[in-house]
């Protein structure tokens, strides 16, 4: 079974602000970057386009490859790792 084909990045940010999102970029990070514990300001709904992430939150690390996607409350306190090879995303945030 093939995955869904990945929307464009127009569509993902009209989508995106259709669903009350008021920022939508695109974020790379370098090979073997990590992030520790923090928060954002903002609640994110993201999709990986490049590379590999982990993203942990509490005691569960999900394990993220091109086209998975992630959402995260604001102020939710979460780690990210980026694989060897970097990783780029698409993420919508919705400010306070």
């Amino acid at each position: 079974m093939s995955a869904a084909p990945r929307p464009s990045f127009e569509a993902f940010a009209a989508d995106a602000r259709a669903r009350g999102f008021d920022e939508v970029l695109e974020r790379r990070w370098a090979p073997g970057t990590v992030l520790d514990t923090h928060t954002h300001a903002f609640g994110v709904d993201a999709i990986v386009t490049q590379g590999e992430m982990w993203l942990t939150c509490g005691e569960r690390t999900q394990h993220l490859l091109p086209g998975d996607r992630f959402t995260l409350d604001a102020e939710l306190p979460h780690a990210e790792r980026y694989g060897p090879a970097g990783a780029t995303y698409w993420v919508a945030r919705r400010n306070a």
